[in-house]
């Protein structure tokens, strides 16, 4: 595989994951590659999601830095209004918001910042009919709605 336009910088994301936040643990499920990897977790403590261990997959494409990675849960899609159970996530700084500022370690303590302030597990409200839909679809391939900051 060619290298991306950011590669020097995933390279130093990747770098400061593993050296800086050993509470994720980083998985290659391709070793030849590093656009894509998963970042292992647990829920906060003192959360609904104590005691859980989340998997989010990161996609980069030649788009990184100046537009979001592909962002999804997989494994056990944790149960969230904002995580369909393909493991899409409705967050604003994975499509819209999104700015080169940010970075990958800003991604995933977002999304648990996202899971932290949730006050009960439910799902989406048309997680069913979205998720049959989206099927084969990359979740930036959306228009998402954001219409809440809270669960």
């Amino acid at each position: 595989m060619s290298k991306i336009k950011g590669h020097k910088r995933l390279v130093k994301e990747i770098k400061d994951l593993q050296e800086n936040y050993e509470e994720f643990k980083i998985h290659f499920p391709d070793p030849d590659t590093l656009y894509l990897f998963n970042a292992v977790f647990d829920g906060a403590e003192g959360s609904l999601y104590e005691g859980e261990t989340l998997e989010l997959q990161f996609k980069f494409d030649d788009t990184f830095p100046f537009e979001a990675p592909e962002v999804i849960f997989v494994g056990d899609i944790p149960t969230h209004p904002h995580v369909y159970s393909n493991g899409y996530i409705c967050l604003s700084i994975l499509y819209d918001h999104w700015t080169p500022a940010l970075r990958v370690s800003s991604i995933i303590l977002s999304i648990l910042s996202m899971l932290s302030s949730c006050e009960e597990k439910v799902g989406p409200e048309n997680d069913g009919s979205f998720s049959r839909y989206a099927k084969g679809k990359s979740p930036k391939s959306f228009n998402w709605v954001f219409e809440d900051d809270k669960c």
